[in-house]
């Protein structure tokens, strides 16, 4: 059965919401646990359908995995499986960060060609390049990406472009490989330095975390950890713009500030108010938004999982904002729904031009992907009547109680199955 979002446009967003832990992180952490014999506890994990379907992958390789609550505990055997399950791993993209602790662990890995969003073109020619650097040998055999080594070694590598899932295996794989790594032109996502402290903490030794120059000294092998999921940006973010785009009164918990600092500056020029606490924020509108220009960079620019909420709130703005997208090229497929909504938006290469119209008009509209389908409800809120919102999977596998949040932020909407 597939459920659809009905959302009437009009409300004022106000209250006090909670984030829990990041969907881009606790995939990679969940993934980490493979480095290590033993039970592995991540805590303030988010209720997603991302994390049983990671749990679906790691029980392939052999672990144990049981999921209570916010709760994931991981119980990794001594040997383990080499090859990921085809069909779990083609259904989402973050599945791929099982390939640098199984190429360490096990000297081999098997993973299939993953799935997920469709936001265009995401090579692993980089993770493979990486892991070749170490000692690995690496191919693309039957969908698969295959990674093979009798012994990893510490090397030098510099990335062409500071990759997030690049950075995640190399780092993987080098933890456990014989001498010094460093990797230049690292990911300086928080959700990098998340991991980085999990890997610490289960007796990796990583310097440079947060920086773009990671130093790996590898260890012989490393211990069963307990950790503490850090806060979602990306859903902080998202509740921050809601506020913005309904005219409303937002305080967001569960996230340090600092991991948003650009998109939080950005809804100050367009008019909001703005406070930030030592692990939270309030954003207020009172009235339409000023248009603003944004470009998406990788950390600590503005974030490509944020660009659709830039192009709702830009939607109905009062001017002309030009939005940029440098990571992901697909990620303007979006337009093509915010069209159907009436908004005033053409898109030329890399570039989005929005003219800020008073108010959309309600339809119906289709989620691509995570971060759009979330775009699409915020959209749904400025519009005139009830929109629905189809192929909702996409927003569960990111946004944890997302429907009741909205309602308890006084949004009216409702999930109906079809």
């Amino acid at each position: 059965m597939k459920d659809r979002f009905l959302v009437s446009g009009g409300a004022r967003l106000n209250g006090a919401v909670k984030v829990s832990g990041a969907k881009n992180s606790v995939l990679k952490l969940m993934a980490a646990a493979l480095l290590a014999e033993g039970t592995t506890t991540l805590t303030n994990c988010p209720e997603i359908l991302d994390v049983p379907l990671m749990q679906r992958v790691l029980e392939g390789l052999g672990c144990t995995v049981e999921i209570d609550g916010s709760t994931v505990r991981i119980t990794t055997p001594a040997d383990l499986k080499s090859d990921a399950d085809f069909e779990a791993v083609r259904q989402f993209r973050a599945s791929v960060c099982v390939l640098g602790p199984l190429t360490s662990r096990c000297g081999r890995a098997v993973v299939a060609l993953p799935g997920g969003d469709a936001i265009g073109s995401r090579p692993l020619d980089m993770h493979q390049s990486g892991l070749e650097r170490l000692g690995a040998r690496t191919r693309i055999h039957h969908g698969a990406v295959v990674a093979e080594a009798e012994e990893l070694r510490g090397a030098k590598i510099a990335l062409d472009f500071p990759s997030v899932g690049a950075t995640e295996n190399i780092l993987t794989a080098a933890v456990l490989a014989k001498g010094r790594t460093v990797l230049d032109n690292a990911a300086r996502e928080p959700e990098i330095t998340d991991l980085c402290d999990m890997l610490n903490s289960m007796g990796a030794q990583i310097e440079g975390a947060g920086t773009s120059t990671l130093t790996i000294d590898g260890v012989d092998e490393l211990h069963p950890t307990e950790h503490e999921v850090i806060g979602d940006r990306i859903v902080a973010g998202t509740w921050a713009y809601a506020a913005a785009m309904t005219q409303g009164d937002i305080t967001v918990s569960g996230i340090a500030p600092r991991n948003l600092h650009l998109p939080l500056e950005k809804l100050k020029v367009a008019g909001a108010t703005v406070e930030t606490y030592e692990s939270g924020f309030r954003v207020r509108m009172g009235r339409r938004p000023d248009a603003v220009d944004y470009q998406t960079l990788p950390f600590p620019g503005f974030p490509t999982d944020l660009q659709p909420m830039a192009i709702g709130i830009a939607s109905i703005a009062d001017g002309m904002s030009v939005i940029t997208e440098n990571v992901f090229e697909s990620r303007f497929r979006f337009v093509d729904e915010m069209l159907r909504l009436g908004a005033d938006a053409s898109v030329d290469g890399h570039h989005v031009v929005v003219r800020g119209i008073d108010q959309l008009s309600s339809t119906d509209v289709w989620s691509s992907d995570i971060r759009a389908g979330a775009g699409l409800v915020l959209a749904a809120l400025v519009a005139d009547d009830v929109t629905t919102v189809h192929d909702v999977h996409h927003i569960d596998r990111g946004y944890p109680h997302f429907v009741e949040n909205l309602q308890r932020l006084g949004a009216n909407i409702e999930r109906a199955t079809q």
